[in-house]
């Protein structure tokens, strides 16, 4: 992960909390894929896909974020609850877009993105 993958998924963490997410992982690997944030809100699990960008010449980090990446995101989810023996009745796929602007970071968290 590059010094910006970091940083933002850093800074999602920090928003998540604030908000009273609970977070139950963070980067969680499995052969499926992997899921940068599993966290738990209002009896939702919740799978965040954090996306952090320094400009937008290459499009907006959510751009990022195509069928091929939500069909991982959606396996590696599958297999997390089966291996966990988790069951709930909400889930929620969420993309958290970090912008960087100068030394400042500006959170923009997209709900049921997928």
């Amino acid at each position: 992960m590059n010094k910006l993958g970091k940083i933002g998924e850093d800074t999602a963490t920090h928003y998540l909390e604030k908000m009273k997410y609970k977070i139950l992982k963070r980067n969680y690997r499995n052969r499926r894929g992997e899921i940068d944030i599993i966290a738990y809100f209002n009896n939702t699990l919740v799978i965040i896909e954090v996306k952090a960008r320094s400009n937008n010449k290459f499009g907006y980090p959510i751009d990022a974020v195509n069928a091929r990446k939500v069909k991982r995101i959606k396996e590696c989810t599958r297999y997390y609850l089966y291996k966990e023996k988790m069951q709930f009745s909400e889930i929620r796929f969420d993309v958290i877009e970090i912008y960087q602007i100068k030394e400042h970071y500006v959170v923009n968290h997209i709900k049921n993105a997928f």
